[in-house]
């Protein structure tokens, strides 16, 4: 039969895998390629923006070298001494010479000479009072006594950064002002030269840094204010620009602004410690380089044709063997309708593996149920010979140690019900071995599914007891579940026998160890040898811890009646005391708490009693039942206590009510007439009032001065006083701090016979 290869999903797989490891190599070349062709771009207009901003600075440094020098030439100029400016003989000499040195350097604007503490400027055009001066020249974020103070207080030549400068015609220029104190270099100069530096003339040197490139150019002073900025595209505030270049290196960077890739490139001056910044957008470099993108396309192009064509030759070459074994697992799988229900399962793949684990399902899946239910059967009937050597060989299990017995393993359902974790603690006890104690187990799923069995084979070694090898081994599965799943269990063990076929009857003695249990706490041990072993019987629960029980109930204390229970129950539990005795002796904590009630005044607390204090239940059961009851006690002795410190309030509260108007009541004397202490009447008026008892007393102190105020003419002081409140002042204060009015005032508004005679009681 002549195959159809399209039509197979496998052999399309076979020419993708083909073409993906022809492409997957392609991609990550050509992105490389046309990586390394943006990075070299990008790495030369760097370069090429560092040497031009190099050559900027060279030129700037020099210009401002110059202004340097100007200023030297006039501080040792004859003419512009303070004496020859301010003789008006030689005055027009100075202007004269100002006009000389202005004409030197092309980027100076204007030139102006002030001496410190003088009330005149001098420039090329005229002297000017300095008053007037900085009406004429009015810098729009240089305000006029910063100015003033900068002329006489600068040390070193200083770059005032671009400003809007206006002049006395109304004309608008933006400027830049280099101050330089002369004597240059000296500690104590005696003037300033400003020189007025025109933006567009250093504009103009950083014009050609950009070339068609978008980006920003700065130059920035030494405190990394701008001083001017050049901008092709987008822009950034002052605020921005100082942030992105505070502390910058100089050299080459790559900075994210407003989430885009930007270089940055900046270049110090050793001079003046001015920095020359340029930011360019990264993504205008990619746009550069599309004659090698076309390039790349092309090639990519033929390069996934001709790959293509040896993808399929080598597909075809690489299905032809799988579509024979497709064929043989067909002919194998027992039927026709079984090969036509695996096709459309997946590609030929799929079908020869869906058939080599259908065979191998069965057996997986038969293999644990069928060895359970030996296990099972030896737990019910304790014959072992209905395993023969073959089936003990096929399920793993060894019986050839010299005793044996049976674990049942228990844990609290509402807090483990978690099936897959059942699961595993399952796979993990199927077999289990401990080597240093030559003894292994298999586990066994019992119906119940908080529980499961485990048989124990194991081997004295030389060991006299086999009880204590038993505990060993029972200690040593627990430890494994609580370090393995986290789980708590409670384990049952039967007893030992020398022949596997009385697993059976250890197997009942486990779930009688497990069932009768004095403990029902989690991660106990219980052996089915100790439930009848009978200790001294003159083991009681102390009198003190009954008398304390006792004494606890009649407080309403519930943790220490609580603790006392559990310290009581918790002895019986590590004692070797019988079930029966323990029982017994249980009566007396029973006893303690019901004559506890009586003399409380419970007396139907007998018919509350469940019945499985009375005739079972494990010893945890029994503690929860007397904790129920201790709790009932506790509540009824804590609701009689609150409904009589609730009679005492009340009575207290009609105390105040009564001798508010005295002015020696106190929460001392209140509590010294109850016969109870401060600390407990604060706090207990507190919780039943809702204000504390001098806010109580105040209220009841101000009510009846506003009732008297609305209601009499009596004089404000001697109302004050019949209330109970001594200071007069302070009272008037407290007053108006909570009505907004004095007294007074709250009388006029009131009064109902018009003014009274005492407003001015409160003044």
């Amino acid at each position: 039969m002549k195959l159809n290869y399209f039509k197979s999903k496998l052999f399309l797989k076979y020419i993708w895998s083909y073409l993906f490891i022809l492409l997957i190599p392609l991609v990550l070349m050509t992105i490389f390629i046309y990586e390394s062709a943006v990075t070299n771009l990008k790495s030369e207009i760097e370069q090429s923006r560092l040497s031009q901003l190099t050559q900027t600075k060279v030129t700037i440094d020099g210009r401002m070298k110059e202004l340097s020098e100007i200023a030297s030439r006039i501080s040792y100029d004859k003419r512009l001494t303070p004496y020859r400016v301010h003789d008006p003989i030689y005055s027009g000499e100075a202007i004269q010479a100002l006009d000389q040195y202005k004409s030197t350097s092309s980027i100076i604007g204007e030139i102006y000479l002030y001496f410190h503490k003088d009330d005149k400027i001098y420039s090329s055009k005229g002297l000017n009072d300095i008053g007037v001066f900085t009406d004429n020249v009015r810098f729009q974020n240089w305000k006029k006594e910063t100015l003033i103070q900068d002329l006489n207080a600068v040390r070193f030549p200083t770059m005032h950064p671009s400003d809007t400068v206006s002049n006395p015609s109304g004309m608008q220029e933006s400027m830049l002002a280099y101050l330089i104190p002369i004597t240059p270099n000296s500690p104590t100069p005696h003037g300033t030269v400003m020189v007025m530096i025109k933006e567009s003339e250093l504009t103009s040197l950083i014009d050609s840094v950009l070339g068609n490139y978008q980006g920003m150019t700065y130059i920035l002073d030494n405190d990394g204010h701008i001083l001017v900025d050049n901008r092709q595209g987008e822009a950034l505030t002052n605020a921005e620009a100082k942030s992105l270049f505070n502390n910058l290196a100089p050299g080459i960077h790559d900075r994210s602004l407003n989430g885009k890739a930007h270089s940055i490139v900046s270049v110090k001056s050793e001079n003046n410690g001015w920095t020359y910044v340029t930011v360019m957008p990264t993504a205008q470099f990619f746009s550069s380089v599309l004659h090698v993108r076309s390039l790349i396309i092309m090639l990519f192009i033929i390069i996934v044709l001709v790959g293509a064509a040896i993808a399929l030759v080598l597909a075809r070459m690489q299905y032809q063997p799988i579509s024979m074994l497709v064929e043989f697992a067909s002919s194998k799988s027992g039927a026709k309708e079984q090969s036509q229900r695996l096709e459309p399962a997946g590609n030929e793949l799929d079908r020869i593996r869906s058939a080599l684990q259908e065979y191998s399902s069965r057996i997986d899946l038969q293999e644990p149920f069928a060895r359970n239910h030996f296990l099972s059967m030896m737990l019910k009937y304790g014959s072992t010979q209905s395993l023969t050597p073959e089936l003990q060989e096929a399920f793993d299990l060894q019986f050839d140690r010299s005793h044996h017995f049976v674990m049942v393993i228990g844990w609290d359902t509402d807090e483990h019900s978690d099936l897959q974790e059942r699961q595993h603690i399952i796979a993990m006890l199927a077999q289990i071995e401990f080597p240093e104690l030559d003894a292994h187990g298999y586990g066994v799923e019992l119906p119940q599914l908080d529980q499961l069995g485990l048989i124990i084979s194991f081997s004295l070694g030389g060991r006299p007891d086999a009880f204590s090898h038993m505990q060993q081994i029972a200690e040593a599965v627990r430890t494994t579940l609580l370090e393995t799943f986290d789980v708590v269990p409670v384990i049952g063990v039967g007893t030992c026998y020398t022949s596997p076929d009385q697993l059976n009857q250890s197997f009942i003695e486990a779930c009688s160890a497990i069932e009768l249990r004095i403990s029902g706490e989690q991660g106990t041990i219980n052996y089915f040898e100790k439930l009848s072993t009978t200790a001294d019987p003159a083991f009681w629960i102390p009198g003190s811890t009954l008398l304390k029980l006792s004494q606890s109930l009649k407080q309403g204390s519930y943790d220490v009646a609580a603790q006392m229970i559990h310290s009581a129950i918790q002895s019986l539990q590590s004692s070797d005391l019988s079930a029966l005795l323990t029982r017994c002796i249980c009566f007396d904590l029973l006893n303690t708490i019901l004559k506890a009630a009586s003399e409380l005044g419970n007396h139907g607390l007998m018919q509350q009693i469940a019945p499985n204090m009375m005739y079972g239940g494990t010893l945890d059961e029994f503690e929860r039942s007397l904790l129920d009851l201790a709790s009932q006690i506790c509540s009824q002795v804590e609701q009689d206590n609150q409904q009589e410190e609730q009679s005492v309030i009340d009575r207290i509260v009609a105390y105040i009510d009564a001798h508010y108007t005295d002015n020696s009541l106190s929460l001392e004397s209140v509590a010294f007439e109850f016969g109870i202490s401060p600390s407990h009447v604060s706090r207990s008026f507190k919780e039943k009032m809702g204000l504390n008892f001098i806010q109580y007393i105040w209220q009841k102190r101000m009510g009846e001065v506003m009732h008297q105020l609305k209601t009499t003419t009596d004089p404000l002081k001697d109302i004050i006083l019949k209330v109970g409140y001594v200071d007069t002042p302070n009272f008037i204060r407290k007053f108006k701090k909570e009505t907004g009015c004095t007294p007074g005032q709250y009388r006029k508004m009131f009064a109902e016979g018009g003014g009274s005679t005492e407003d001015t009681d409160d003044e």
